[in-house]
Parts: structure tokens; C-alpha cells; sequence
């Protein structure tokens, strides 16, 4: 049988409760995942998701960046190794059991139908359904769309948004979910630099709370500024894992993205500061 009908025909396990801050709430033990005629695009990784952090995954393209977030996230058949949420095999959890404790933020925001922009940022309260928090779901839909800077497109369906618009409903969407772990895969792409600040300080302030946080990024600037932790990858393969300024070095960055880069520290703020070295 199937791991997504081993979830689907699983006993509900009911409300989580929040994790103390440091717990682990997502880990990875030797995942790789194949494509196609048996290509393997991620080999043999081993990561942890922590509560209260924020972890960035960073890699030049096709590195394999979003594949482990969807394997992360369930959403791929692993040909190695285990994903464990809350202290369980991802195969142990029903559906809304994986919704009610993970929520996924795709690359691409795409709504079949012309729902409008609040319909869609309600549809993260649906694990939340026939129970006491549903109670909750006003407050959470209008709290998630003013973070977000949406609430003025309530009314707008969403095929009729621009992409950095479409972003950013998607996300109040996965906030108004509410869950302990968010998986956020490349968040800031199309939005403007003050929306790309705003995200990744609302991304700070879940973490704050006591969420874990897994986003995908390709700034290494803002990798630096906001993460906890930074897990580099290349090749499908986990080339670094840890503190920014431990990981994000001159010569690590130099090898894995193939182009000459400086780290150096703001000479006003001591920020850790990603160049590329242009000739």
C-alpha cells in the first residue's frame, strides 16, 4: 500500500499541540529522491527542522532546493530514507493530520477557478473544520491578509491579480493556516524589495512564536540576514549545514555556485553581506 493511502486511511490524531521552542518538528534521514528514468536529484540527505528557527535552503538552480522541500513536505516518493514529522513517520499521519501541523507555500500560485482573494486565503482555516479552532477562522483570514498587504484585494479574483499579488495571497493563505511548521518555497520571488523585507520579518516573527520554519531562497544576502541556520546544497547533495556565518564563506560559496564571491561585513551595521565578484 501506498504511503499517501496509508494517510489517507489513517486514524485522525486530533489538535497538536505547540512544540517547545528547540523541538524537532521535521526530520530528514538519508532522503533521496529519483526522476524520470531513474536520474537522482537528491542523494542521501539528512537535515532537521527545528521550532523556533528559521532554516534557509539555499543552492545554485536545479541543486535540489525544492525538491527537498516537497519531500519535506510529503509530497514525493522518496527512493531512500525516511521523513519523520512530530516524531512519526509521514506515512503514520492522515491528511488533515499533515495539514493541521505543516503548511506548504508552492513556487507557482495557480487556482483553477476565479475564486476571489479572500475565498482563497479561507481555504488554509479547511484542516481547521468541525473543530474548536474553527472558531477562529474570521480572525485568522483578516490577520493573515493584513500582514500579507492584501486585505484591499479581497474582493479581486485571483487570475486577476499580478504575480507579486498572487504571492502574496498564497501566503496569507498559509499563514491563516496556522500550523507549527511552515514550508516556504521561494517566497520573495517577484515581489518588491520592501515586500521581500516584509515577508521575511513575518517569516521571523512565526518563528519568534515558536514555528519552524523551512524557506527556500536564492538570496544569500537575505539567507544571512534572517536564518537561523543555512543547509547549502549542490548536486542534490548537502555540501553544508549550519550557522550563516559559519556556512556562507568565500570559498564554499565560490565552489558551489561556480562564480567568484566576497562575504564580507557592512562596514556600518557588521551585517554578513553575499557578493558576486564582477569583472
Amino acid at each position: 500500500m501506498s504511503r499517501a493511502v496509508t494517510r489517507v486511511l489513517a486514524r485522525s490524531h486530533g489538535i497538536p499541540d505547540d512544540p517547545p521552542p528547540g523541538t524537532v518538528t521535521l526530520r530528514a534521514r538519508e532522503v533521496s529522491v529519483d526522476r524520470g528514468a531513474g536520474r537522482r536529484v537528491l542523494d542521501h540527505v539528512d537535515l532537521e527542522v527545528v521550532a523556533g528557527r528559521i532554516l534557509a535552503l539555499v543552492g545554485p538552480n536545479g541543486a535540489g532546493k525544492s525538491t527537498l522541500l516537497a519531500a519535506l513536505a510529503g509530497e514525493l516518493e522518496l527512493a531512500t530514507g525516511t521523513v519523520e514529522l512530530d516524531g512519526h513517520e509521514l506515512a503514520y499521519w492522515a491528511v488533515v493530520d499533515m495539514a493541521r501541523r505543516r503548511a506548504v507555500l508552492p513556487q507557482t500560485h495557480n487556482v483553477g477557478f476565479p475564486f476571489t482573494a479572500r475565498e482563497v486565503v479561507t481555504m488554509g482555516r479547511a484542516p481547521w473544520a468541525r473543530t474548536p479552532r474553527q472558531d477562529q477562522d474570521l480572525a485568522a483570514v483578516a490577520a493573515a491578509m493584513a500582514a500579507t498587504d492584501v486585505t484591499h484585494l479581497a474582493e479581486r479574483t485571483f487570475p486577476a491579480l499580478s504575480g507579486g499579488e498572487r504571492a502574496r495571497v498564497a501566503l496569507a493563505r498559509v499563514l491563516a493556516q496556522h500550523t507549527t511548521t511552515l514550508l516556504l518555497d521561494e517566497p520573495t520571488a517577484a515581489l518588491d524589495l520592501g515586500h521581500q523585507e516584509a515577508v521575511l520579518q513575518l517569516a521571523r516573527a512565526r518563528a519568534a512564536a515558536g514555528a519552524a520554519v523551512v524557506v527556500v531562497l536564492h538570496d544569500l544576502g537575505i539567507a544571512a540576514a534572517y536564518a537561523d541556520s543555512v543547509a547549502v546544497l549542490q548536486d542534490g547533495r548537502l555540501a553544508a549545514a549550519g550557522p550563516p556565518r559559519e556556512v556562507l564563506t568565500t570559498d564554499l560559496l565560490t565552489r558551489v555556485y561556480q562564480h567568484p564571491v566576497e562575504v564580507i561585513d557592512h562596514p556600518v551595521t557588521g551585517a554578513q553581506l553575499v557578493l558576486p565578484l564582477r569583472r
